[in-house]
């Protein structure tokens, strides 16, 4: 059952009962989210859940097979072009120009967003110093990193300084210095009025920029809250055990069944076993008991509230990804430019886009 919010008067991006399937595969089954001006949404879900077709539909990539959407109170259909040039977007992988140089691919933006020569060149560089990217700037972008790709490619969304930013997982594969300084940016653009819908699989991403997160799972949205109201709504604390090396975690969940207040949960990642209490310090004694009856030691114990990742958990069944979402059909293919302009690969050099 999906969960609908209420349309405020100055949302910016709606998207009412958007459904969409490729061959026997339903990508989307009525999906209903809003996000007023200058907010950030952050959307959430295990990989395939839908979060990157519906990305694609909201930015004039894909059409929908029901439903409707408006971005910047423009049909994404009906008005498609007017849609592009508002918007910038980010896909999950970088789409920049390997055979241009990293100030050509912004210069090559700014121009096809009809900036004028000079204000593409004083975009560029106030981008190229913003992701520390002004000194491997005269260098064709074949020769980046996977990390340098990325921030160049979020740096070509943003040369037109639009009005709304699509974001599909925009710092994976990101060192934490460079995924703070993305943070950083995207907050002073809400800050100054950009709305933003990101996709991420960075659970303390979303928990940082997000003013809302929708998780959606099948194609449907499941909740909608901010950070705060979702975590309150698994209440109590969280007891996390965990295991040394190679040891049983099936016997570790069986020794402490029936002493929270819900059942067990295995991390087989983590190797830890995750227990939802009431009052943790009360269960701590009985807990003791039951460890050393059953001959079980642990490495480590942690009493904490519960987090996004425990939200995460509780509402699709499954533990929070952290590679890209591989198995969403909708999966973005296309070039990630800003103001929905489509860059192909060409000999052009710098002098001609300046």
């Amino acid at each position: 059952m999906g969960v609908v919010s209420a349309v405020s008067e100055d949302a910016v991006i709606v998207a009412e009962g958007l459904r969409k399937r490729f061959g026997p595969v339903r990508a989307l089954a009525g999906v209903d989210v809003s996000v007023s001006e200058g907010r950030v949404l952050g959307l959430l879900g295990p990989n395939g859940a839908g979060k990157t077709t519906l990305v694609r539909i909201l930015a004039t990539l894909l059409r929908p097979d029901a439903g409707r959407a408006r971005v910047a109170g423009l049909d994404v259909e009906r008005q498609s072009a007017a849609v592009r040039r508002v918007i910038g977007l980010s896909g999950q992988f970088a789409a920049v120009d390997p055979y241009l140089t990293g100030r050509e691919n912004l210069l090559m933006i700014g121009r096809l967003s009809r900036l004028g020569r000079s204000r593409s060149r004083c975009r560029a560089e106030e981008l190229l110093q913003a992701f520390e990217l002004d000194q491997a700037a005269r260098r064709q972008t074949r020769t980046y990193s996977g990390g340098m790709r990325r921030r160049l490619d979020v740096a070509a969304s943003l040369v037109a300084r639009p009005r709304v930013l699509f974001l599909d997982e925009p710092t994976t594969g990101l060192d934490p210095r460079s995924r703070l300084a993305v943070w950083q940016m995207l907050s002073e653009l809400a800050a100054d009025g950009t709305t933003v819908l990101l996709t991420t699989q960075y659970l303390e991403e979303a928990d940082r920029l997000a003013d809302q997160i929708a998780v959606i799972d099948t194609g449907q949205v499941i909740a909608q809250g901010t950070a705060a109201e979702l975590k309150s709504r698994l209440g109590g604390e969280r007891l996390e055990l965990r295991a040394p090396p190679g040891a049983s975690l099936d016997r570790l969940a069986d020794a402490v069944a029936g002493l929270g207040s819900g059942p067990p949960v295995r991390q087989d990642a983590e190797g830890s076993v995750v227990l939802p209490v009431a009052s943790g310090a009360r269960v701590l004694p009985e807990l003791a008991q039951r460890l050393a009856a059953a001959g079980i030691t642990i490495a480590d114990l942690t009493l904490r509230r519960p987090t996004l990742d425990d939200v995460f958990l509780s509402l699709t069944g499954r533990p929070a990804a952290r590679a890209p979402d591989q198995a969403d059909p909708g999966r973005d293919t296309a070039p990630g430019a800003g103001a929905g302009a489509r860059r192909d690969q060409s000999a052009t050099t710098e002098r001609d886009i300046a």
